[in-house]
């Protein structure tokens, strides 16, 4: 099929890229398990054509797999140091595993208590982090999460990057077990992906996303890896990528943002990152799920507005870069 600029791009099934996916980690390392648990995460990013979070880190993962700046075999190690508080060293391995092994203790701390927290450190990038949190949701709990990366981000007025887009996500459970409500986001203007998907494809970027290493506006993404990107709504999306900054490196035991290295680059340290999950139980309320109706009645009064994530859809098939497809299948015949 030929896109919008006349690109040839194939139609891939999301049970392909899940298979291809999982077969790829596995001939780079990954014990079957845990490639398991990437694999679904990548196919759910690209069923909700989330491609920043989905086949563009296959390489990177595979990548780094072989090098060991990700462990392979990592047997995340899952602690409960409070009756609310649950704690994961995911041993320089996946986030998505660690969560995985993790997620029966938090639902029942979370269930027990009212509220609970999830700390997840020592682990690699967890790309997607509603990914998780609506996870959480569809057990029928509130969830708000937070990551941190490597530094990218500049204060407001400033040149020094100093923390990462540092991404919030908030899920909410409809009380049938569906999503009310979902959003996940960087708390700079725009994902850093999109920067970096910018510059292979030889585009340039809108000015307000970044500026460049003299501290200036620019639209070129070259530019813009060398400077910064811009915190969302300036002194309030800084807030909040300090808020995600101090909750992750602070409550987990990963590592602040500046000591983060390139998370693509297939060598070098461990991401070391950390996410940190605040889990609700809206039962807690008599009130929760009467006053979430309303607000979403009142936001849909006009034509086209919803909440949002509130209609989630997952398609069956995606179209693919070509050469993004050529490369997962190759990946998938192992290391050259």
């Amino acid at each position: 099929m030929l896109n919008t600029k006349g690109v040839y791009m194939p139609v891939i099934t999301i049970s392909e890229i899940h298979q291809v996916c999982k077969t790829a980690l596995e001939k780079h390392g990954a014990l079957p398990w845990i490639a398991e648990s990437v694999a679904h995460a990548v196919a759910k990013n690209e069923s909700r054509n989330n491609r920043i979070c989905g086949l563009y880190y296959l390489q990177s993962y595979c990548e780094q797999l072989v090098s060991g700046r990700v462990s392979k075999d990592a047997e995340p190690e899952v602690t409960l140091p409070k009756p609310g508080f649950v704690k994961v060293d995911a041993k320089y391995g996946f986030a998505q595993p660690a969560f995985e092994r993790a997620l029966p203790a938090a639902i029942s701390a979370a269930r027990d208590n009212g509220t609970a927290s999830l700390a997840i450190g020592h682990s690699h990038t967890c790309t997607s982090l509603g990914f998780f949190t609506e996870q959480l949701a569809r057990h029928g709990f509130i969830a708000i999460g937070f990551t941190n990366s490597s530094p990218i981000v500049a204060p407001p007025g400033g040149k020094v990057r100093t923390i990462g887009t540092n991404p919030v996500a908030f899920s909410v459970p409809d009380g049938e077990g569906g999503i009310a409500m979902q959003f996940d986001q960087s708390t700079t203007v725009v994902a850093l992906g999109k920067i970096t998907m910018a510059k292979e494809a030889g585009e340039s970027i809108p000015e307000g996303w970044a500026l460049d290493e003299h501290g200036q506006p620019t639209t070129d993404p070259h530019k813009a890896l060398a400077g910064s990107l811009v915190s969302a709504g300036g002194y309030k999306g800084w807030g909040f990528g300090l808020m995600a900054e101090l909750l992750t490196a602070g409550m987990t035991g990963g590592i602040a943002s500046q000591f983060v290295k390139p998370l693509k680059a297939p060598q070098g340290d461990p991401h070391d990152l950390g996410q940190f999950f605040l889990i609700i139980d809206p039962t807690n309320s008599d009130y929760f799920y009467e006053r979430c109706q309303q607000v979403a009645d009142l936001v849909s009064q006009d034509d086209g507005t919803r909440l949002p994530g509130q209609f989630i859809n997952e398609i069956k098939e995606v179209e693919v870069p070509e050469s993004l497809w050529e490369l997962a299948t190759r990946l998938s015949n192992g290391p050259r």
